[in-house]
């Protein structure tokens, strides 16, 4: 999944719900289907990018994110990261490893991009190894401090469980996680820290949302 995909995919438009679309696209040569999520919300760009740099409170906002760790960084605006997904009783676990990276989109638009690398270590026989997943966040921001997010993603959780139970269940993971990340951006008591060192490799122009 990339940038040409978040443009012309045949994406179809599943359900609103608290001015979150969500919206489904079959991907070729996969039984499971691919889902965005967008939602427009009342942040500063910056402020955006600390949240995702926070790493340590995705638990906080990530749908069903049981665990999380950094592997490896290798610079201010690429990582690789391990996470370990909940699943109902009795599957196992989903270990997800990606390398994520901050990118220019264009103009004051970014991009964090995934890309799964499940070889990343040995399998643990603790978890379910997810062999493929492939993601972007959008970040585009508008009028008045706000801030249009787009939110894609294709993952295959394993034969184990049925592609008409991952399709059923796929609408969940960019609802709540964006609902999740409303609320933690609209708590007053969290300021993540800017990265300043991503300035290095990026440009981003602050913007102050308006105040009511």
């Amino acid at each position: 999944m990339d940038a040409a995909l978040h443009a012309d995919g045949n994406w179809q438009f599943r359900v609103e719900h608290k001015g979150i679309k969500i919206f489904s696209s079959r991907v070729i040569g996969s039984d499971i289907h691919g889902f965005k999520g967008e939602a427009e919300f009342q942040v500063s760009l910056k402020k955006l990018i600390s949240l995702f740099y926070d790493m340590a409170s995705y638990n906080r906002w990530v749908h069903q994110l049981a665990d999380m760790h950094i592997l490896d960084k290798s610079d201010a605006v690429e990582y690789v990261v391990r996470q370990i997904i909940k699943t109902p009783w009795p599957l196992q676990e989903r270990e997800v490893i990606m390398r994520t990276g901050l990118v220019s989109a264009g103009g004051n638009t970014v991009a964090v991009t995934m890309k799964g690398e499940p070889d990343y270590l040995p399998d643990n026989p603790k978890y379910h190894r997810v062999r493929h997943a492939a993601g972007m966040w959008v970040f585009n921001p508008t009028a008045h401090g706000k801030v249009h997010i787009t939110f894609l993603m294709h993952l295959d959780p394993g034969k184990d469980v049925p592609s008409s139970l991952s399709n059923a269940g796929m609408f969940e993971v960019p609802f709540y996680s964006l609902n999740n990340l409303r609320t933690l951006m609209k708590d007053d008591s969290y300021n993540p820290p800017y990265p300043e060192e991503i300035e290095q490799h990026l440009s981003i122009a602050e913007d102050i949302p308006d105040k009511p």
